[in-house]
């Protein structure tokens, strides 16, 4: 564990909640696990990145194959290898970007 910490992170729990989260600890101190899950929960995993990564490629090519039939414009099959590629081409990063962004709460 680095030698300098400072900042002091606090919340108030149940004592059913504390009982479970000691439980979770197995055996380490209470407040180092839930540092070591609060900062874990901070980098995305790789399947989480792999797994919407993919999703996102596939709503890629297929909201735009479903908006080319739609206009009325059958795909060629230039124009759907086009739109596979750029769909991969960009899902690593939009997965990345979605993973890694704040989260919105009202």
């Amino acid at each position: 564990m680095p030698d300098h910490l400072t900042k002091n992170i606090s919340t108030k729990v149940t004592a059913q909640e504390y009982d479970r989260l000691a439980r979770l600890a197995n055996g380490q101190t209470l407040s180092a696990w839930v540092r070591e899950i609060l900062l874990a929960t901070t980098i995305p995993r790789p399947i989480e990145q792999v797994l919407l990564a993919e999703l996102l490629a596939l709503r890629t090519i297929l909201l735009n194959l479903h908006f080319a039939v739609a206009s009325g414009e059958p795909p060629t099959l230039e124009a759907m290898k086009r739109l596979i590629e750029r769909a991969d081409d960009e899902k690593h990063r939009r997965a990345f970007e979605q993973l890694t962004a704040p989260a919105w709460r009202p």
